[in-house]
């Protein structure tokens, strides 16, 4: 038994205490605020206050942050211990508030604050503490933990924790299933027109193979993503975008196509799949709900996970429409920008509402790499994203932290733009996940 004497108990601090218990032991971390209770126990003792009074305790000297109720700009100045950033500097047997830090972390308590959006009106990763500080590119909290089971163990040297065990999860974004196919003739016709004023000539003899039948529709790799999975052991998660009307940033195939219905029946019967929310209904509320309804409808089984179409997360409005729409795990906690751990973290946690002031349902998976953010957005040729995935891999790896990774059909496709691409995936999926395959079915 692990016990925890705190001057008084917050939901703040209940919640990263469970999130610490999950991450240490097999049991959860017990609180008191009896100081009689805690000085007699005869337990791992961890004292949360603001001085030590036993001797037989591990101290941390608590800092104000989770005792508070209000969301209000926070004093963070960074230093360095044991080659690791950290923030709240404090005294005792560790010397920082580590509760305190990671509870800010995983909170996204910076985007509750004024911030600087980007060109999508979200919050932009450079406005972050883990971007400016540098350590976007790291698991800290994961990290953090590691170390501070190094000097609990000092205090404590018979002191057993949690097996952690390397988790590797591929997902999949279906933002456009076809490039060609099933798009109507005024769709095609409309593609035919813009390949030929752009002298496009490739694509327009591409587009009118495909429509014949003699050549696959380039963002058809399906049954190639099929052999990889059966090859490696593995089951995907897959995130299908099924906006009921086509705007800029929503392209999806109609949902009126019975192709595109029996590609979703298809992996639903197979694998584990998801809610892609349109960025229409982001504005609006109720196109959540339809899409979420269609969905339901079309695979006959509830919809539990998600994924924001081009990461548009906001807080606390996006979670909690989840939520009341019956969504129970999230896959959006990273950048749609940047790769890297938006919440510093590698290991699924639940979402504290900050605003309320209180733990959630909603278990966040969050992600650290995105091919997307690669070839959009940072313009890497396939070797260079294929340098930065192995680094977190490896990375995530050392922690025993769950590795995340967010693909898409075009870019694994047969375009000329997206040459290479597919080789380095398929190197990715059989030299490396092949040995860490990992499907979560909880």
């Amino acid at each position: 038994m692990v016990l925890l004497y705190t001057h008084s108990i917050s939901r703040r601090l209940e919640y990263i205490i469970g999130f610490f218990s999950r991450e240490l032991f097999d049991e959860h971390i017990s609180i008191t605020a009896d100081q009689s209770y805690f000085k007699n126990a005869s337990c791992v003792k961890i004292n949360y206050s603001a001085s030590s009074f036993t001797g037989n305790e591990f101290f941390i000297s608590a800092s104000e942050l989770l005792f508070e109720e209000v969301i209000s700009p926070q004093k963070v100045h960074c230093f360095e211990i044991n080659n690791l950033k950290a923030f709240f500097k404090s005294g005792g047997d560790y010397p920082f508030d580590i509760f305190a830090a990671s509870f800010y972390l995983l909170s996204r308590y910076e985007e509750y604050l004024p911030f600087e959006e980007d060109e999508y009106g979200r919050f932009a990763h450079f406005s972050s503490l883990a971007y400016k500080e540098d350590f976007l590119h790291l698991p800290m909290i994961d990290l953090w933990v590691e170390d501070f089971k190094k000097s609990l163990l000092i205090k404590f040297p018979t002191l057993q924790f949690k097996r952690r065990s390397f988790k590797c999860i591929v997902s999949y974004d279906i933002d456009i299933a076809y490039a060609y196919q099933h798009k109507g003739w005024k769709g095609n016709l409309a593609g035919f027109t813009r390949s030929f004023v752009k002298g496009e000539w490739q694509l327009l003899k591409q587009r009118w193979s495909v429509l014949k039948g003699d050549e696959r529709d380039p963002y058809d790799c399906y049954e190639w993503l099929d052999a990889l999975h059966l090859y490696c052991r593995l089951k995907p998660y897959y995130f299908f975008l099924v906006a009921g009307r086509q705007s800029f940033y929503d392209r999806n195939v109609s949902t009126n196509k019975k192709a595109y219905r029996e590609l979703i029946e298809y992996y639903a019967a197979n694998y584990q799949v998801g809610i892609h929310p349109s960025w229409r209904s982001n504005d609006l509320k109720h196109l959540l709900k339809e899409e979420i309804e269609w969905l339901e409808v079309v695979i006959d089984k509830r919809i539990e996970y998600s994924r924001q179409h081009y990461i548009r997360l906001s807080f606390p409005l996006t979670y909690r429409r989840l939520l009341e729409a019956g969504i129970r795990k999230d896959f959006s906690m990273g950048y749609g920008s940047v790769n890297g751990f938006r919440a510093s973290s590698s290991s699924p946690f639940l979402w504290f509402d900050l605003k309320e002031n209180r733990e959630t349902a909603l278990m966040i998976y969050p992600f650290c790499f995105m091919d997307a953010n690669c070839f959009y957005e940072l313009k890497h040729s396939p070797q260079q994203a294929y340098q930065e995935l192995i680094e977190y891999y490896e990375r995530i790896k050392t922690v025993k932290g769950t590795m995340i990774s967010i693909w898409h059909n075009n870019i694994l496709g047969t375009l000329p733009d997206m040459k290479g691409w597919r080789e380095m995936f398929e190197l990715f999926m059989k030299e490396t996940v092949y040995w860490d395959a990992y499907y979560d079915e909880a």
